[in-house]
Formats: structure tokens, sequence, C-alpha cells
């Protein structure tokens, strides 16, 4: 473990923009790349990323999904097949034309996304319905230019999954989609300890040549809206334009109708800002690479007698599963030692020092609330793991308080607007649903659609905007 090198970390509570990228740097999380719009994810913040892969991974697979990998080059030409695909990336692409110094007979595009590339694939091995459904999910980085970046929020290279799947019918991709989402949600909910509203995209921010885009969104500290993660109905849009058919059990010829979805690295970006406070991060127990820090103070008395009582709490709980991390950086103060658990929003310290060890106690400190308890020795390993649930449960209970609190019923336009100017925040109201409205939203407020929850009750209401008819209540925030 290296020396800690204590730096005083910008203000939250004074400005976030600033606090966000300073204790993602402090808390060694990432750091800048030398090409612009890039990040190098750090050991600390890739272990976050592996953690994130394991439970999804493990979903899917219970689905039936596989993994696989595709190139990271897609062939110009197969972009181009789709209108609205190509168009809606366009402006992000990162196009080779020089390979081996010399000229491409084609262009090669740098992966914005896989459709394409893996649809390719998907019209020659699918032939019959005994071929359906094609379940694949791959496991990459992908390429799109970005003019403006921030770390894990918006780069020009991130990280993520996207599965791709094939089915015979379109009730039967649209409730796959559907079930995908239900996994983001559960994920972000229950392991992120994230606040999420669920729903349906208007068809302006849905994604480019789906028939259908559900969408998870979070609110954020500053009042803006966060998108978590997508799930695409694409029906047969794509499976016309690259021929996947299948015959069906009367061997007539059948397009296929397909789903796509995805979760990024951006979410380690909604965990950073969602729960941190001025003094670092506040990482839920579920998510983070250490859960317990125990901090050796050094004694005066017999150093073997410590280092049996260190060793014994370290093992119970790394035996019971529990993930501990020890700490005897002596060289440095037992205040800097602190200070670097506390940056790196580690739920749980233990501290352990001369009057521990004589009385037989732990002295445990609650990352979240800056509670420090005595505990008795016994049973100690259930009332960690019961501490750890607690603060697990109460991260997420703060976040839907403050997104249930900024969440506001809106019927008057001038009322909208005057949110939007202040704090912001998510404002539920009813829209008939004409892209004209919605675009002149944006324009006047930056606020756009973001989703219609999937169990939104039809009402009558009148447009925010236009005063026409309108049947449901949309969320609409400023996004990220």
């Amino acid at each position: 473990m290296q020396k800690f090198e204590k730096k005083e970390l910008k203000k939250k509570s004074e400005n976030l923009s600033d606090w966000y990228n300073d204790v993602i740097l402090k808390a060694e999380l990432a750091d800048y790349a030398p090409v612009k719009g890039c990040m190098i994810i750090r050991p600390y913040g890739y272990n976050i990323w592996e953690n994130i892969q394991s439970y999804l991974d493990k979903k899917f697979k219970n689905l039936g999904v596989k993994n696989a990998y595709f190139p990271l080059f897609i062939p110009n030409s197969f972009l181009h097949k789709e209108k609205e695909h190509v168009e809606g990336f366009s402006p992000q692409l990162a196009v080779v034309t020089i390979g081996g110094g010399e000229k491409l007979k084609e262009p090669l595009i740098v992966r914005p996304t896989s459709e394409t590339i893996m649809y390719d694939a998907y019209a020659k091995w699918i032939n019959s319905w005994r071929d359906l459904p094609l379940l694949l999910n791959v496991w990459n980085n992908v390429i799109r230019w970005e003019k403006r970046t921030y770390l894990f929020l918006r780069t020009t290279e991130f990280l993520w999954q996207e599965g791709h799947t094939a089915h015979a019918t379109s009730a039967e991709a649209d409730s796959f989609a559907r079930v995908i989402l239900d996994i983001y949600k559960k994920f972000d909910e229950e392991e992120l300890a994230v606040k999420i509203i669920a729903g349906e995209k208007s068809g302006a921010e849905k994604f480019a040549g789906a028939q259908s885009t559900y969408s998870l969104e979070a609110l954020m500290p500053d009042g803006k809206a966060l998108q978590m993660g997508t799930s695409h109905l694409l029906g047969d849009n794509f499976a016309k334009v690259f021929n996947i058919r299948y015959s069906d059990k009367e061997g007539k010829q059948q397009f296929v109708h397909q789903t796509s979805w995805a979760e990024t690295t951006r979410v380690i970006g909604a965990l950073v800002m969602v729960h941190g406070d001025d003094h670092g991060l506040i990482l839920p127990p579920r998510i983070v690479p250490v859960q317990v820090a125990i901090v050796a103070i050094p004694i005066k008395s017999d150093q073997k007698e410590k280092d049996i009582f260190v060793d014994k709490i370290k093992n119970e709980l790394s035996i019971s599963g529990i993930r501990v991390e020890m700490d005897e950086r002596y060289e440095d103060s037992v205040g800097r030692r602190f200070n670097y658990w506390e940056v790196k929003g580690v739920p749980l310290r233990i501290e352990i020092g001369e009057k521990e060890i004589k009385e037989g106690f732990l002295t445990v400190f609650r990352r979240d609330t800056f509670h420090k308890e005595k505990m008795n020795l016994v049973n100690f390993v259930q009332k960690i793991s019961d501490l750890l649930d607690k603060i697990q449960v109460e991260a997420l209970d703060r976040h839907r308080k403050f997104t249930e609190e900024n969440t506001h019923t809106v019927d008057d336009y001038q009322e909208f607007k005057k949110i939007m100017k202040g704090k912001r925040g998510f404002i539920k109201s009813f829209w008939c649903e004409n892209k004209e409205c919605e675009a002149k939203i944006k324009n006047e407020t930056k606020a756009t659609s973001r989703v219609l929850p999937l169990d939104a009750p039809e009402e009558k209401g009148k447009c925010i905007y236009c005063g026409k008819a309108a049947k449901y209540r949309w969320y609409f925030a400023q996004a990220y």
C-alpha cells in the first residue's frame, strides 16, 4: 500500500462539478489520459467496474445469454445500411482511412456500438425457428467522439456491456427488453443505491433505429437527470436491412425481431455524484471494493499480541465474505490514514490500538454518518455484516428521499420555467407528445422529456406547452 499524501479536497457543498473531478482523482478512481476526452481507469475504479460486471453477467447468464466478442472495426458500408442509425452517430464517429501505411479501399469505423457488425453475422447464423432466440452479450469499449467530456459521465472512449438478441415475435422481443430493464433497475437501486425512474423514451429521444427505447433515469444533486441504462426494442428494422430471416414452423420466411441493451461505466459517475460529501466518496457496501478498512494503531506493549489480535479480526471477517483491507502504514500519522479511507468512501473503519486489545473490543467508524461505536467481540462478524446491510439500505433511502423532494408536479408553464431556472429537478407534466412542443420546451428551458413511466396512469390533461389534450404526465429534466 502506497504512502498517502493528504491533499485538500474541494467542497461538494460549494461546487459540485469541481468537487466531482477532484474526488475522482484523489480517491484514485481514474485519471486524465494524454488523449483528449479519454481517461485512465485506475485499479480502485476498475474494481468497481469488475463488481458491476460480476453482478450483471450472472443475471444475463441466468436468462440464457452468452458472451461473445466482435471486431473493433466496422466497414463504413455496414453503418450506412440503416439510415436513422448512421444519422444518429455520424457526428461522433472515428474513421480509419489508412492501415499499414496504405489508404484503405473502404474506410473503417471505430466501433460506436455493435449492431451492424453483429447483425451481419446474425444473418449467417439464423436460418430456422430452431436458431431462435439468439441471445448474445459483449463486454467491450466503444468510441464516440465528444466535444465536451466529463470523467465517467461523458468520455470519447468508455467501457460497457451491450446485449443483442433476436426473437421470433415482436411480443417476445419486447418482453425480453423489459426483463433486461428490470435487471438494470434492481441493480441500480439495490447495489448502487440510486433511486431510478424507469420508462419509455419519446420518439425524439429514443435510440437511432429503434422502435422503442426503455430508459432508466436518476436525479443528480444539481437537479439534472442522468441516463443510467437503456434497453431497446429494435423491431424488425435492422433485420430487414441485414436480411436476418428464419423459416417458421410452417416453412414460411419471417424477419426476426430484435433487442439491444447496455449499461456503461457512467454509472460509476452516478455513484460518485449521488453519495459523496465534502470529505470524499461514500460508497454503498455491496459495490465498494473494500467494505471494511482495519487501521492498526502503533502500541507500546507486546507487538506480537497486537498482530495476533488484528489478524484474527481480519481473518474472521474475510472468511465470512466481507471485503477487508489492512492498513499498517505506521510511517503515516493515524489522522492521515483515517482521511485516506474517508476519501475512498470505505463504509466501515475498524480502529485497533492498545486499548482495544487490552479491553477486548473494536472501535467501529461509519463513513456515511461519522458515528463511532465500541463493538463487543461477541458475534462481531454478524454485527459488522448487519451494519453494512443497514448502511446499504439507508443510502438508497437518502437518495429516494432526495428524488421525491425534488420531483415537481406542474401544470403551469411559467412555473415549469421558474423551476428549471432555479434548483431544477424532475418535473411531471402533461405533454401532447408533439415533437414541436418537445423541441420548444428544450430550447426555452433546457429540459428534455426523460421518460414516460411504464406504469403511468392514463389521465385527462392539457399539454404543459400548447394546452392541447394530453393523456400522460411525462418526466422532464435537464440531462447530462
